[in-house]
């Protein structure tokens, strides 16, 4: 979650256009002295910042991410050479990346792309030395006809072309604390009268992969969605979805079930020949399951493809 202790909204800000930046430029110039004129401070200045709002600092961040996106490319893109990918990611040989990835993820490049678990067949702790303790392969513990008899049974989906949707959001990392960041965008958009508003939905959108992204280090955007883009007023900053086709999973299940109908509908896209779009794939809440006789979440997963 990103703190507010030792920061000021004006430091959020910054920090949440610098995380974009950083997102946007992988593959080039992430330096501390790039990012910190985005930021409009000092190197020295914005390094303390840095690591005051995200947790780790700014170098510690950017490998991070660059071999998170790389996996990410591994896991999608099985025709990717991975030499190529390494120089394309700024590591000055095949062997430096392999060492790097390694001491990340456990394993080398070539060996994370042989093992992943196409078909999610069953995979325990003991039997799978890809990656983080917490990476969420290992709570695949269904196999493949089980995910797709689970989905079919709790599920509606249906491909549509969605149009741009426009949130007022709030950055949080990482999985504890969340209710508290729904609290405060709901406690905003109440003043604001947008929550009076029929067509006003709350959202999650997810920047990282729980795959490849330790879950405490996730980053997501609580939001709500707006009529139209907003100029970001603190800590509450406009996230806009791009119009384009989605996967759209329709469920109505308990919060523990969210992980479950995520990696479902993620083997659903792939079973039918759906390939993920870069956009990011997000929530949308049509209820609060707090006041659900089931205590049960009416909920869209939407996965943009292309």
């Amino acid at each position: 979650m990103i703190k507010e202790r030792d920061t000021n909204k004006d430091y959020i800000k910054k920090i949440n256009l610098v995380l974009k930046f950083i997102d946007e430029h992988l593959d080039g110039d992430v330096s501390l002295a790039s990012v910190s004129k985005v930021a409009l401070y000092s190197p020295f200045h914005f390094h303390r910042i840095f690591k005051a709002v995200i947790g780790e600092p700014l170098n510690a961040y950017v490998n991070r991410r660059r071999i998170e996106k790389m996996a990410s490319v591994l896991m999608h893109k099985k025709e990717v050479n991975i030499s190529e990918l390494s120089l394309q990611y700024g590591f000055n040989s095949n062997s430096s990346f392999t060492r790097a990835f390694k001491k990340f993820y456990g394993v080398s490049p070539t060996e994370f792309r042989k093992q992943l678990p196409s078909k999610f067949s069953k995979i325990g702790k003991n039997e799978s030395k890809i990656g983080q303790e917490h990476l969420i392969f290992e709570n695949y513990i269904c196999n493949i006809t089980n995910h797709l008899n689970w989905i079919k049974m709790n599920a509606k989906i249906e491909i549509k072309e969605t149009p741009e949707l426009h949130f007022a959001s709030i950055t949080h990392i990482g999985v504890e604390g969340i209710e508290h960041t729904f609290e405060k965008l709901i406690k905003w958009a109440r003043l604001m009268g947008v929550l009076e508003k029929p067509e006003t939905k709350l959202a999650r959108i997810f920047h990282d992969s729980f795959k490849i992204t330790s879950p405490d280090k996730v980053r997501m955007n609580v939001g709500v969605l707006m009529e139209k883009t907003f100029v970001a007023e603190g800590e509450i900053t406009p996230l806009t979805i791009k119009k384009g086709r989605c996967i759209i999973g329709h469920f109505e299940i308990t919060p523990n079930d969210f992980e479950k109908a995520w990696s479902s509908l993620f083997l659903w896209m792939s079973e039918n020949g759906f390939i993920k779009a870069e956009e990011k794939p997000f929530e949308m809440y049509h209820n609060d399951f707090r006041t659900h006789p089931e205590n049960k979440c009416i909920v869209d997963f939407y996965i943009p493809i292309k």
